[in-house]
Parts: structure tokens; sequence; C-alpha cells
């Protein structure tokens, strides 16, 4: 995620990066422009008397403002999803905590204690290249026989969750805490599946393919018509008209595609790698 300004309106107007939907599209928004000047010269040439295209810029803008309508509902329904997965990171770091605590102030073998120390903050890195393209196990402090158990796993979040629910039922099991304790304990790595869970589920949960296909196909058909709105009235400017508007418009859609899949590498999703190494320098600091 990129670290910006909010308030420096001149640094992001003329800043250009990844994300910046103008590079992105400058091959598309070349091709329209020179269709849409192909149509101009068309009609010019030939049709310049067509009365029937004078009366197109009402239906146009009418088509224009159902447009807008339907590309707002879908920037929306992405943002909820960045939302909703920045929640759940959110829960995960409380979470983390949480659980550090407690373990800092129940647990008196120091043993015990740089077991969770290193598997916390394990369960984050897992859980955020898991929601990516897999474990990056570089990134994990493990003993050799922890990387040999968890090298062979598909879901490495879930065994990491198996190995700390394994010491704690050690842990009860040899009186070093209560049965009220471990309940107390049990319900934050619980939450710790439950907030991956959820990740998940927006990760696997993609808008259904037969809407993003409907907006694609009615920005592509309004957009190659649209110079025939203004071609009598503003002639050969009608082209640089729809070039504007298909630049617009499908910058809206590019924008909902890249925010509603949050957990990945793009400079619009969440910094999932950021929240991980805040997560294990608090854990250390705690339990330490």
């Amino acid at each position: 995620m990129v670290d910006y300004n909010p308030k420096s309106w001149i640094k992001l107007i003329f800043a250009s990066h990844k994300s910046d939907t103008f590079r992105i599209l400058r091959k598309e928004i070349a091709y329209i422009g020179i269709f849409s000047l192909i149509v101009s010269f068309i009609v010019l040439h030939y049709f310049p008397k067509a009365v029937v295209l004078e009366k197109l810029i009402a239906m146009y803008s009418l088509i224009g403002f159902v447009l807008s309508l339907l590309l707002v509902f879908r920037t929306n329904t992405a943002y909820d999803r960045w939302w909703e997965g920045r929640k759940k990171w959110g829960e995960i770091v409380n979470d983390t905590r949480n659980l550090a605590i407690k373990f800092s102030a129940i647990l008196i073998d120091d043993k015990d204690k740089d077991f969770f120390k290193k598997m916390i903050p394990n369960f984050a890195f897992a859980a955020k290249e898991h929601l990516r393209k897999g474990v990056v196990f570089e990134e994990l402090d493990l003993t050799k026989e922890q990387f040999d158990v968890l090298i062979g796993k598909k879901h490495v979040p879930i065994a990491i969750s198996e190995m700390m629910y394994a010491k704690l039922i050690e842990l009860k099991r040899s009186n070093k805490i209560t049965q009220e304790e471990y309940f107390v304990l049990d319900k934050n790595i619980n939450a710790l599946m439950d907030s991956l869970g959820a990740c998940e589920r927006i990760k696997n949960t993609p808008i259904p393919v037969s809407y993003s296909l409907f907006i694609k196909k009615f920005i592509f058909m309004y957009v190659i018509t649209l110079p025939l709105a203004f071609v009598i009235q503003f002639g050969y400017f009608s082209a640089l008209i729809a070039t504007f508007v298909f630049y617009v418009l499908v910058s809206m859609e590019v924008l909902a595609e890249e925010i509603e899949d949050p957990f990945g590498n793009d400079e619009s999703d969440l910094p999932t790698d950021t929240l991980s190494e805040r997560i294990k320098i608090n854990i250390e600091e705690v339990l330490s």
C-alpha cells in the first residue's frame, strides 16, 4: 500500500505510479481515440446532414446517467470488500496482542513464552502469504522439526494454529495453566482463525462474472457509439470527448477490480506486510 498525504493535491495530481489508470489504459485510450476519429470522419464527410444524429445527445445523456449508477455500485461493492479485509486484519492485530499479553501474565517458564513469541508472529506472516501465492518460509522463525512439519502442509496457518493448540493443551495437562485460563486463551486463538477464514471468503468469492461482463460490454458499446451523438455539433472534437469519457468510465472499473482483492502486492492493496512486522515487534516486546 502506498503511504501518501491526501492533503497534498499538487503532488497527487501529477503523481505517476503503477496503479495510475492512464498508464494501464494508454493503449486502449489510443485505440478508442483513433476509432472515434474514423467515425467522426465518416459522418462529417458522408452524412453531414443526418438529423437523427442530432437527437442522440438526450438519449446518450440518459444512458450515461444509468451507466454511472452501475459504476458507483460496482466501486462501492469493491471498496466494501477492501474495507472488510482491513477490519479483519485489524482484528488479527488486536487478537495477537491480547494473546501475547495473556501469555505474558500467565506463563512463568521462559521456554513456553519463547514458543508463543515465535509462533504468534509466524501465524501472521503465514496468513498474509497464504492469501497471496503461498507461504514464504524464510519469513518464519522455526526450528528444524517445526519446519519439517509445516513444509508438507497445504494450509500452513492452520498447521501453526494446531501447534499452538497442542502447546496450550500441554500447558493445561502439566498444570501450568488452569481450566479457566485455557478457555480464555482458546478464545483468542479461535478468533485468529475466524479472521483468516473471513479473509479467505473475500479472496475466493469474486464478483459474479455475468455482472462484470455486462458492465464491460455496456461501457464498450456506449463509448464506441458516443461520437455519433456529438459529431454533428462538435465535429472532430467528438473524438476527444469520447476518448475522455472512455478513460473515466473504464478507470472506475479498473480501480474496482484492483481493490476488490485487497490481499495482493498492488499499491492499493492492504499493507499486510507492515501489519505483520508490527505484530512481530509488539509480540516480541510483550513476551521478552
